[in-house]
Parts: structure tokens; sequence; C-alpha cells
């Protein structure tokens, strides 16, 4: 490379980049799942907010099993469901922990919903980040407590019945009847102005938990093309024209308030 080269690159500002709260390594998720951005922005909340080494996130089993790998802060592998019985544990040990769980809807609204309703209930310092792609991605892609009326999954191929299996349980509904919620918020993620309005609700989420006022959760309305069988771009099409419907995103929630962290 010539030296006029080398100056111009010296000069060039870097104006992306990989946050430090992440690894390295590939992420393992299939093309075109939501998996990986949410991860980019965990990683710049940690970052923003200088958490590093106070951070301790909970990941369960799911397609997010294998989160260890991507995160630089201390993280923990819990039983499917359990991860805010952990997190709640963590935080109890060492209240001046960072802790956050990362969770899909099969395990926090199927078998975790308990351990999730009880930590809300209790208000438990914690920060909860929740995937909504209506479906069990890993494990075969039956069907979830959040699967919409008429969807197919393995365990209803003729298309969730609504007199069988009930409706989709709405998370943030659920939740915004206990006292001990402090900010809870649903978003989709099919555009920038999308992502930007996550990083508003995460910010608050987690300032819940560091202003001592109680538990902050945000869902995240996320795709799943390989269980959903379809490309990318229409998973996303699928989400505004469809999952909004019935999981609409908004603040439900917010004891927060607008004080700066």
């Amino acid at each position: 490379m010539r030296d006029e080269d080398i100056a111009v690159v010296e000069e060039m500002e870097c104006v992306f980049s990989r946050p430090e709260a992440l690894t390295d390594k590939a992420f393992h998720y299939c093309p075109g799942c939501t998996h990986g951005i949410v991860h980019r922005l965990v990683a710049e909340m940690i970052d923003e907010f200088k958490l590093m080494d106070r951070t301790v996130g909970v990941c369960p089993v799911g397609c997010s099993v294998l989160m260890y790998d991507y995160f630089e802060c201390d993280m923990i592998e819990a039983s499917h469901g359990r991860a805010p019985a952990v997190a709640t544990a963590v935080k109890r040990t060492d209240p001046n922990r960072f802790v956050f769980t990362y969770q899909g809807d099969g395990d926090l609204a199927s078998i975790g919903m308990a351990e999730t309703v009880h930590a809300a209930a209790r208000g438990d310092r914690i920060t909860i980040f929740f995937i909504n792609n209506g479906i069990y991605g890993m494990t075969g892609g039956q069907m979830a407590p959040t699967t919409l009326i008429g969807q197919r999954a393995t365990t209803s191929p003729s298309g969730r019945d609504e007199r069988l299996t009930g409706a989709p349980i709405g998370i943030c509904e659920l939740l915004s009847s206990l006292k001990g919620v402090a900010y809870l918020a649903r978003v989709p993620l099919t555009s920038p102005k999308n992502l930007k309005d996550a990083r508003k609700h995460m910010r608050k989420a987690i300032r819940a938990q560091l202003e001592d006022k109680g538990l902050g959760l945000v869902e995240f309305l996320s795709t799943c093309p390989v269980q959903w069988k379809m490309e990318p771009i229409a998973a996303m099409k699928h989400i505004d024209e469809n999952v909004v419907k019935v999981f609409p995103p908004g603040v439900f929630v917010d004891c927060v308030g607008d004080l700066q962290k």
C-alpha cells in the first residue's frame, strides 16, 4: 500500500464497530433470525451504561443456549424456564450486580411462566429481554403460548385452534397488573425506527433495576423464518401486517420517568 493510501486510511473515522460487550465469535443463528440484532442491542446497552464488570446474564435452554459464547460479561446457563429464578438469586446475593435474563416465548411464557409472574410480582430488581417469535425455534417448531390463531406448527399442523388451545398469551398485558413491575414495553424489530425505539425501552428497563424501582421487561417481536417457513423479508412483513395486531407495540408500565440514570 502506498504512503498516501495509508494516510487516507488513518484519517478515516470509524462509524460502526462491534460493541465491547460482544465477543468476535460468529453467531450461530439461522439467516433472517433477529436474535443477532437483539444481542447487539443488549451489548450496546452494557457498553452505554458501563456495566461490563458488574453484569451477569442468564441464558436458558432454547435458540440462545450458546449465548455465553457471544458476550464478554459473566453468563450463567439456567434450566429451561428458570432464568428469572436464577437471576433473582444472583441479584439478592450480590445487589451491586446488573442482572439480566434473555428468554424466548416457550421458555418465558410456557415452562417458565410461574418464574416470570412471581419475579414480577415480587418486583425483583432484574431486567428481562423477552424474544417473542411465536414458536419453539430450536426444539422443532412446536406451538408456543404466543403462536397466533391459525398459525401452523409441528404440534398444530392444521393451524392453532382457539377452542382447543386458547388464545395467544400477551405477556405485557398479563404482567401490567402486577405492582412489582417498574417498566414494561413491547417493540417489533422490523425497521431502523423500531430499533431506535427498542433502545429507548431497553434504557428504561435497565434503569428500573439500577434505580431500584422494580422489574423491567422489554418484549421484542422477533422473526423465525425457518420455522415459519418464510423468506426473511416476508417474515418481517408478517410481523408488521399480522403479529402487531395481536401483540400491539407500546409502553404498558412506566414507573421510571424521564430522569437520567
